[in-house]
């Protein structure tokens, strides 16, 4: 049986640990709006540069790039996961869902260039498939996140002057309800051709028509850089925000069992402070009762 200093000692020791996860729960909480605001903002970003893209493709449409079978297509991946733990099956969501959605389209997983930000998403790629073939950290805020997608696309940008690739996709996971990661799947290059159809007739939305004075096919290039970052940026955020989500429903669920746990020690702490009240009475009643009985003896 344990002793009170045993109980107080895991008492204080559970308070500690509770502590510690009411703080990650905060952090969380702040990091789910502060990703979630740079992805609402992003957004935004990201709506003006289609405005620019639609000019760009009133004026002189850009050379589409000619199609590749899917069976000779090599694939560039981008894949966001996580650096740290306590997020349940975040990683593995992810990973899984990207092998299987590149197996659906025909794309040998093995044949592609990973691109893995998140180090425990890295380990589990190479744990079920194939090594990235370069992986990042992710940054510490929302303000590091700027300088991760810059390193992502200048690789990027190198393997495409490399022409190692003919597409480029994005995977993530978003926030839904409940706190359950959602994968998804984003396109990165080439971009497509219908989408950008659907920017040339889509109407303007004023009857002011901008107009530029730089070469077509230059701006377009310059639009194109832009979106791309926008793409990345925003899924890189939204990935973010639905790890720390995940780890907020960690959190509350960890909060409430040490919550139980403490109460349940408490309990068993008052009920062996009792007992060892209770048989310090009974030593000194004990005492007692054996010293009057020598003294009624003496008497006699």
């Amino acid at each position: 049986m344990e002793t009170l200093e045993d109980l107080g000692r895991r008492i204080g020791t559970t308070r500690d640990l509770k502590s510690i996860v009411r703080t990650m729960k905060s952090l969380s909480a702040v990091s789910i709006h502060q990703y979630e605001t740079a992805g609402a903002a992003i957004a935004a970003y990201q709506h003006t540069i289609e405005l620019g893209l639609q000019i760009a493709l009133r004026r002189r449409p850009p050379i589409e790039p000619q199609s590749v079978e899917a069976g000779k297509r090599r694939t560039l991946v981008v894949l966001f996961g996580s650096d740290h733990g306590l997020c349940g099956r975040f990683n593995d969501l992810v990973v899984d869902f990207a092998l299987a959605r590149l197996t659906r389209q025909g794309i040998d997983p093995l044949s592609c260039l990973w691109l893995v930000v998140g180090a425990r998403a890295a380990a589990r790629l190479e744990a079920t498939c194939t090594a990235p073939s370069a992986s990042h950290f992710l940054p510490g805020s929302v303000d590091g996140l700027a300088a991760t997608v810059g390193t992502i696309l200048v690789e990027l940008d190198a393997q495409r002057h490399e022409e190692a690739f003919d597409r480029a996709v994005a995977f993530h996971n978003r926030r839904e309800e409940k706190a359950i990661p959602a994968p998804t799947m984003t396109r990165l290059l080439p971009l497509d051709r219908r989408y950008l159809r659907a920017l040339a007739r889509r109407p303007w939305e004023s009857r002011c028509l901008p107009t530029f004075t730089i070469e077509p096919r230059r701006l377009f290039s310059v639009l194109v850089q832009q979106h791309l970052f926008a793409t990345v940026y925003r899924a890189g955020a939204e990935s973010m925000a639905a790890e720390h989500a995940t780890r907020l429903s960690a959190m509350q669920a960890a909060e409430r069992n040490i919550a139980q746990r403490l109460e349940e020690m408490n309990a068993d702490y008052r009920r062996t402070r009792q007992s060892a009240i209770t048989a310090e009475l009974l030593d000194l009643f004990a005492g007692y009762e054996a010293v009057r009985g020598r003294g009624m003896d003496s008497t006699v």
